[in-house]
């Protein structure tokens, strides 16, 4: 029988297969042999041993598209991130540690902006220009008022998703509304394993139609990025790469260099003054741990 693990726990794989419902598995040793983990997103292939208690073992990991080192989880799509325009206000240094990760993984990434319903005119549109200009996708919802839904919905369809973001921008009430049965869902997993209080550490896939899931991960409050080098950092800000040819100097860091394409974008409204400064912070604290 084949289907997708949705939840990895304690050396608990949970695995959804379309029509039939969800299976507590374990993998068969020749993966630890192999030195290889399934990870959450992964299409397997399971034997059944009990069907009434929903038993059974991952026998074969099937080809993965792709596979995300943070989060650990496979077969992903794309990524959305998010954040409350209003409270709280959005943390800009850590969207762009977020999507500098996604950078680095290559995963097409939707910015979502939350409670749009309490937030100004004035507020979406600085938002707007701020990261529609780097090229991502930027969408204004309010899972309160059920605004803006139906655009997630589309976007989300008949791909895998990664949705993440920090505490208390409305993860949840989003999560809830595209997926009404989710918690109960949840909570009956939580329920069979006795282990309710940890799962929310744990990412988790919920199917939302055919062929379209979402990845449900921890919320956040802090991303390290130390992996990368200083000189890296540039080439994940997308809005950086039409400008560096105007550099003077190969390899500018854009950071205190004479006649840097970057600098003049930014004085010009080319590009967010945000992001620039979050950049030059990021620079900053990536050659400073370097140094130690």
């Amino acid at each position: 029988m084949q289907g997708k693990i949705i939840k990895g726990i304690a050396g608990f794989y949970y695995v959804y297969v379309e029509g039939h419902g969800t299976y507590e598995c374990k993998a068969k040793g020749i993966f630890r042999k192999d030195h290889v983990k399934p990870l959450v997103g992964d299409d397997v292939v399971m034997d059944v041993l009990d069907e009434g208690e929903r038993l059974g073992n991952i026998s074969e990991i099937l080809p993965r598209r792709s596979a995300l080192i943070r989060p650990a989880v496979a077969n992903v799509d794309q990524a959305m991130i998010i954040f409350a325009i209003v409270k709280p206000n959005p943390n800009f240094n850590l969207l762009d540690r977020f999507l500098i990760r996604m950078e680095r993984q290559n995963l097409p990434t939707i910015i979502c902006f939350n409670k749009q319903d309490i937030a100004s005119a004035q507020e979406k549109e600085a938002l707007r220009q701020s990261y529609e200009t780097c090229g991502y996708h930027v969408l204004f919802i309010s899972a309160l008022e059920n605004e803006g839904l139906e655009q997630v919905k589309e976007l989300l369809s008949g791909k895998t998703t990664t949705v993440a973001g920090p505490s208390g921008v409305g993860k949840s009430s989003l999560i809830n509304r595209l997926a009404p049965k989710a918690n109960m869902e949840t909570g009956e997993i939580s329920a069979k394993i006795d282990r309710g209080k940890h799962t929310t550490r744990h990412s988790e896939i919920i199917a939302l139609g055919e062929e379209t899931y979402i990845m449900d991960t921890p919320g956040f409050t802090a991303l390290d990025i130390s992996e990368i080098t200083k000189e890296e950092l540039g080439q994940y800000y997308p809005e950086f790469v039409q400008y560096e040819p105007f550099c003077k100097f190969s390899g500018c860091a854009h950071i205190s260099e004479p006649s840097c394409g970057v600098k003049e974008a930014v004085v010009e409204g080319k590009i967010s003054t945000v992001r620039y400064e979050n950049y030059k912070v990021l620079y900053q604290e990536l050659k400073d741990k370097r140094r130690y």
